[in-house]
């Protein structure tokens, strides 16, 4: 037995450079893909280039999060069944067309003083819109590739390397963009439209998942198998609890359930044991899709959970570049534009490393608890929770921006660490035959939350924005550049600080639901494993 084991463990096709390959060039996509992250880059200019408001600029924003998050289930299932091709030719367009769109209409511009049309208007929310749909094709397609070319064992640690790409994205291209175009943000959005869109194309000629050695009977104990390739459509199993062990493989061709079933055990409680939970029995790998993914209260608890933390991370994200701004305004009587972007992109550039760095320890950690300490990934979601609130009170208590880096690196590794985690949490849960279709429909939670509090705190910086008839509150002079007055709110924290005190909040309401999460998840996996222990105590 213990040489079945080793050789399962070095079997060479784990390390192929076939598979390496796939991750490499799933990491390319990722990168690809995570553009969205530097909106609040260009958000600025691009507002007081078109003479829009905080609240207006919030939804070009938000247009980008909707495409991201309400496709998930459509190129989920896209995924799923049809394998990365189709998403990914998809995101070439959509990246291609929403930039360029963009920038068109960037270098347009408007006449003095008076803001685009509606006409004009509606379509700078469609080009931020194909920019999310590319993103999720794109991400969709690696995750999705990254999962079925890798054992479980190693499902955390490989999709938080590829969520990891999509975390650095916003570094990545936002310090290409400072070291050969400062100051040009024509040129910035060219260069989103060519650098994102011509990556995919090279990925779609390395971006195919590779199928695993075939399944093989394990040793009592063993912590983890590895997966026959998952066909397109099918039931597959999957092993959730860290300690149960093959005891049977299914003939080929046949029906019969690859984990040996129980002395006594009904296949119709079975069924209904398996459809009632996500984490079911041993003998009944989870499997959740569909309608029966919407009947179980686990899908319910991760979704709101997705949205409190998501829809904090996305609302600081779109704004922290006016953030900034209203900072070093508040600071420095006199307005330099070119200094101020600097600050504004060492935000940026903050933000994006933080997400990348939180992609990469979440997975690690999430295989920890579960491999090394037998724990579920679910307790993974308190740390993060944990983050996400120390983030939000020190943004709160920031007063200058030369510290703000503190609170937006913070929340980096809070929002990269959730989007890191959770996949492989909902592959536990779920099952990983319908993963791409499952994790869209756990994405379409950050609508919510987004959209809600993105708006309130578009609204409330909208409120503290000086009027014509009210100029003394922002005392400011302006060296150059494109930035008004009476287009931003430039007095520093009271700008947004009420908006962060809502956020900090909701926060603490998602550490106290990932904390039953978990304790939940606990509880149920070792009623799993009592109850296995009396069924081997009643066979002797």
């Amino acid at each position: 037995m213990a040489s079945l084991t080793d050789t399962r463990h070095d079997d060479p096709g784990l390390l192929s450079a076939r598979r390496i390959i796939t991750l490499l060039g799933s990491i390319l996509v990722a990168l690809s893909s995570g553009t969205n992250y530097i909106f609040s880059a260009y958000a600025p200019q691009l507002g007081a280039r078109l003479h829009i408001s905080h609240t207006q600029l919030n939804v070009v924003g938000l247009a980008g999060n909707i495409g991201v998050f309400a496709s998930g289930p459509i190129w989920g299932r896209i995924v799923d069944s049809r394998g990365p091709r189709i998403p990914l030719i998809g995101a070439f367009m959509c990246f291609l067309i929403g930039y360029a769109g963009m920038k068109r209409m960037y270098d347009a511009g408007t006449d003095s003083g008076t803001s685009i049309s509606a006409a004009h208007f509606t379509l700078l929310v469609v080009c931020g819109l194909l920019t999310g749909l590319g993103a999720n094709a794109g991400i969709a397609s690696a995750i999705n590739t990254t999962a079925k070319s890798f054992p479980a064992s190693a499902h955390a640690t490989t999709t938080g390397l590829v969520q990891s790409g999509f975390g650095l994205s916003a570094f990545f291209f936002s310090t290409i963009a400072h070291v050969f175009f400062p100051g040009d943000t024509s040129a910035f959005l060219l260069l989103l439209a060519l650098a994102t869109s011509t990556p995919i194309l090279v990925a779609l000629f390395i971006v195919r998942p590779v199928p695993l050695p075939p399944t093989r009977p394990g040793p009592r104990g063993d912590e983890d198998g590895d997966y026959e390739r998952i066909p397109s459509g099918e039931v597959a199993p999957f092993i959730t609890d860290p300690i149960i062990d093959v005891v049977g493989i299914a003939e080929q061709g046949s029906r019969t359930p690859l984990l040996g079933s129980r002395q006594g055990d009904e296949p119709s409680s079975t069924l209904r044991l398996g459809r009632s939970q996500s984490c079911s029995r041993p003998d009944n790998p989870p499997d959740i899709h569909g309608k029966m993914l919407w009947g179980t209260l686990d899908f319910y608890l991760v979704s709101i959970i997705m949205a409190l933390l998501s829809g904090t991370g996305i609302t600081y994200i779109n704004n922290v570049g006016t953030i900034s701004l209203a900072l070093f305004a508040k600071s420095n009587p006199i307005y330099d534009e070119v200094e101020a972007s600097k600050w504004q992109a060492a935000q940026v550039s903050t933000l994006s490393v933080g997400n990348f760095v939180g992609r990469v320890l979440s997975g690690l950690i999430s295989d920890f608890l579960r491999n090394r300490l037998h724990l579920p990934r679910a307790y993974s979601l308190c740390i993060v929770s944990s983050l996400f609130i120390i983030s939000q009170a020190l943004a709160i208590g920031i007063s200058s921006v030369s510290t703000l880096w503190i609170a937006t690196a913070t929340l980096g590794v809070a929002y990269g660490g959730l989007f890191g985690a959770l996949p492989a949490i909902v592959i536990d849960w779920f099952g990983l035959a319908h993963l791409s279709e499952n994790w869209g429909y756990v994405t379409l939670a950050p609508l919510v939350g987004g959209n809600i509090f993105s708006i309130m705190f578009g609204r409330n910086l909208d409120a503290h924005t000086p009027h014509e008839e009210d100029t003394s509150r922002n005392a400011t002079r302006f060296v150059g550049g494109e930035i008004s007055s009476e287009e931003r709110c430039l007095i520093g924290r009271e700008c947004y600080v009420s908006s962060l005190r809502v956020t900090l909040v909701a926060c603490m309401v998602a550490l106290a639901l990932s904390t039953w999460a978990a304790t939940r998840d606990e509880r149920r996996r070792r009623a799993v494993r009592k109850e296995r222990t009396d069924e081997r105590d009643r066979d002797l």
